[in-house]
């Protein structure tokens, strides 16, 4: 029996812990929960093609031909905010590869000193300082890094996510720095969609109730009647979705932050990345810049293999790569690291 070193070439991304699926060779990036997501593309879809299938034609005609013309194209703009949102990675961070998660333990034992037998150790964080507030970075057990400021570790995708807003099950991803933004747009549209819809639902059934009555025209046009329903039911949580994240949009916070507490409290801390400023905080999160992906997806690394028999391959290594996210500078503010960088530099 003979052993062969076979090389082969693989796209990082088959080699990424964690528990997102990859479409299309590593481009599109999403839970493995996607049900709720694929009910979320059927109530759209389904709403829309009702409307242009019972409404728009009688409205076109008998009211004003452009009323079809804007409801396709805020039906266009709502799947694509939806589908950007769901296919990106939300701002998923690198785990550490297991020379830094070594090294990285050794600092800490070497900071903590030794424990006494059954005292708890005292808890892994650093702290750094955000215009001129202490802000304590949290080690991530799983991921074998100390977390940048704002960020979480996701228990649904089990990744840590830079700024880390929530784990959204409508779009079947989380919502992070990467596709926060996105998200916003897509329930702002969203809210817009369902208004529109379901005003001229009801101008549908008034305009045809003047001629056949009103529970002649509710017979006859029982789509529209759906409609109604699924509008009425959906505005509110939507509209009240949107009111939620533009509020959190002005104070320049998360929804992770919020649920905590984070910068609310007798004992709390002013908000570090409040600008103090309903526009400047919008500008940041609306108009600020697009971040890379820190992941590398769809690049190329090697793996060897060991061949024993002519069905017996053996794996031998599975590597990827990390970079820089920041680093915490000679007095203790923290930086970010404008290339888009990709692990955390460790600081005394």
């Amino acid at each position: 029996m003979s052993a062969v070193m076979i090389t082969r070439k693989v796209r990082k991304w088959e080699k990424l812990p964690g528990k997102n699926t990859f479409c299309c060779d590593g481009r599109v990036m999403m839970a493995r929960q996607k049900g709720v997501f694929y009910l979320t593309l059927f109530l759209i879809a389904g709403t829309c093609a009702l409307f242009f299938a019972f409404e728009c034609p009688y409205l076109a005609v008998h009211l004003c031909p452009a009323i079809p013309v804007f409801a396709a194209l805020l039906f266009v703009f709502v799947m694509a905010m939806l589908l950007r949102t769901s296919f990106s990675d939300p701002g998923v961070l690198p785990r550490a590869l297991p020379e830094e998660a070594t090294f990285i333990e050794m600092e800490i034992e070497a900071a903590n000193g030794n424990v006494p037998a059954g005292q708890r150790p005292p808890p892994r964080i650093r702290n750094v300082q955000i215009n001129n507030q202490i802000v304590k970075l949290k080690y991530c057990y799983t991921c074998k890094i100390f977390r940048p400021p704002r960020a979480s570790h996701c228990s649904i995708c089990d990744n840590c996510v830079d700024r880390f807003d929530h784990h959204c099950p409508w779009v079947g991803n989380c919502v992070g720095k990467r596709n926060y933004r996105y998200f916003y747009l897509f329930t702002l549209s969203l809210s817009l969609l369902t208004i529109y819809i379901f005003t001229f639902d009801i101008v549908h059934v008034v305009m045809r109730s003047m001629n056949g009555g009103f529970l002649n025209t509710l017979k006859e046009t029982p789509g529209t009647v759906l409609e109604v329903l699924v509008c009425f039911f959906t505005l509110w949580s939507v509209v009240g979705l949107t009111g939620f994240h533009t509020y959190l949009i002005s104070l320049n916070q998360t929804t992770n932050e919020d649920i905590k507490g984070s910068w609310s409290g007798k004992n709390r801390g002013q908000n570090p990345y409040s600008h103090k400023n309903i526009i400047k905080n919008c500008c940041e999160v609306l108009c600020g810049p697009t971040y890379p992906s820190v992941l590398d997806r769809r690049g190329l690394l090697q793996e060897d293999s060991t061949l024993v028999s002519s069905s017996n391959p053996v794996p031998q290594t599975t590597i990827y790569s990390v970079g820089f996210l920041g680093f915490v500078d000679n007095v203790g503010e923290w930086r970010e690291d404008g290339k888009g960088a990709q692990q955390m530099a460790s600081s005394k």
